[in-house]
């Protein structure tokens, strides 16, 4: 019964509530940073609205997952501006970039005297300006967590920018915001979802709270996803996701993930892939090969429930087995129309390299158990 949970001051979920947020930036001042993504159907509204509540407003536009030099030249026009707190509206890499925009803003040197693996992974010191975060999308939870992931492609990799300064200081989830997802992106990002609640649930550092978090919202993700992905004008699918993605970001960001997310990073980071539909596609056999392991050298271990567990909320059939919930995934992702790793740019030949790094990544730390190369290169295989 021990546990440590990082959580934003306020988590907020609400039908409409980003009319609330000129209010909320009022009690920290009158420079706003507003970061957004390309689309401007979806922060518009919000602009406009602070426009007419007379904030100086420094715009700053993400259109695609953030570089190194994306984010320095960010990180200088906000130190120019001095804002009294950052707002971002969009998908994962618009709230990552918020979150690393709002922590550089008030710690001295470069980006790469804090980021992991390429740069010096430095701690930040001072806290964050105040980050009010709202997803746009269903999936990355990016909203509650504490990293900022970042592309360097240059060097085929993605870096984090990692503090528990980094919480957004209000979460602000509007179901709403999430009608206009076009159905490719809600697979994916909905799949990232449904990835983040069962990873954290099979994780050797989850705790009585993430547990929680992932009963209830694995069933949601799983009988909410498709009605979303057919439908997306369906607001109660999408309020479930939505609850769903914040649940899984909640539960990452204090239980860590597992072997899928520690594969994807390094497959994204080498090609052009986005990240949920990696994590789908290595799901399945991710789980497969966690099952498999477990059960051959630690038959007794009580992990083993939780597959079966998991089996029976994604499936929604009390009675089927652990092959029962692959197979289930694996068609779930045919349904969604997911490509596989092939379909990427991904050869056999790239295996090798994926497996290294993918047994380097920091979440590989938290995996169930510990698989070895030969399993890596299994579950690379069946993803292909």
């Amino acid at each position: 019964m021990q546990f440590h949970l990082i959580l934003p001051r306020q988590i907020i979920f609400h039908d409409g509530i980003i009319a609330e947020v000129p209010t909320w930036c009022k009690e920290f001042g009158n420079r706003v940073c507003l970061v957004t993504g390309i689309s401007a159907s979806i922060h518009k509204v919000l602009e406009d609205s602070l426009v007419a509540s007379h904030f100086d407003i420094l715009k700053i536009t993400i259109a695609h997952e953030p570089t190194l030099q994306d984010l320095e030249q960010a990180i200088e026009m906000a130190r120019n501006f001095a804002p009294n707190c950052v707002v971002g509206i969009g998908g994962g890499s618009v709230l990552d970039s918020a979150k690393a925009i709002g922590i550089m803003a008030t710690n001295p040197g470069d980006l790469l005297d804090y980021v992991e693996v390429v740069g010096l992974g430095q701690t930040l010191k001072n806290p964050s300006v105040p980050v009010i975060a709202l997803p746009t999308t269903a999936g990355t939870g990016s909203e509650v967590t504490r990293n900022a992931v970042i592309s360097v492609p240059e060097q085929k990799v993605k870096v984090s920018l990692r503090s528990p300064f980094m919480v957004p200081w209000i979460a602000a989830v509007d179901p709403q915001l999430t009608i206009t997802m076009p159905p490719e992106i809600t697979a994916w990002t909905g799949m990232d979802a449904l990835t983040q609640l069962i990873e954290p649930y099979l994780s050797r550092r989850s705790n009585v709270i993430t547990d929680l978090l992932c009963r209830e919202s694995i069933p949601l993700a799983s009988s909410a996803l498709l009605r979303a992905y057919q439908d997306g004008q369906d607001l109660e699918a999408r309020r479930r996701m939505s609850y769903a993605s914040l649940s899984g970001g909640l539960a990452l960001a204090n239980a860590g993930l597992g072997a899928v997310h520690g594969l994807a990073g390094p497959i994204g980071g080498m090609f052009s892939a986005p990240h949920g539909a990696i994590c789908a596609r290595l799901l399945p056999a991710v789980i497969r090969e966690n099952y498999t392991v477990i059960k051959a050298g630690m038959p007794d271990h009580p992990v083993l429930n939780r597959f079966h567990e998991i089996a029976q909320w994604v499936t929604g059939n009390k009675k089927v087995g652990v092959n029962d919930l692959i197979e289930h995934l694996f068609n779930l992702c045919n349904l969604l129309h997911i490509p596989r790793l092939r379909d990427f740019g991904v050869s056999e030949v790239d295996f090798e390299e994926i497996a290294i790094k993918g047994q380097a990544a920091s979440s590989m730390k938290a995996n169930p158990v510990q698989l070895d190369h030969g399993s890596i290169l299994r579950i690379l295989e069946e993803s292909w």
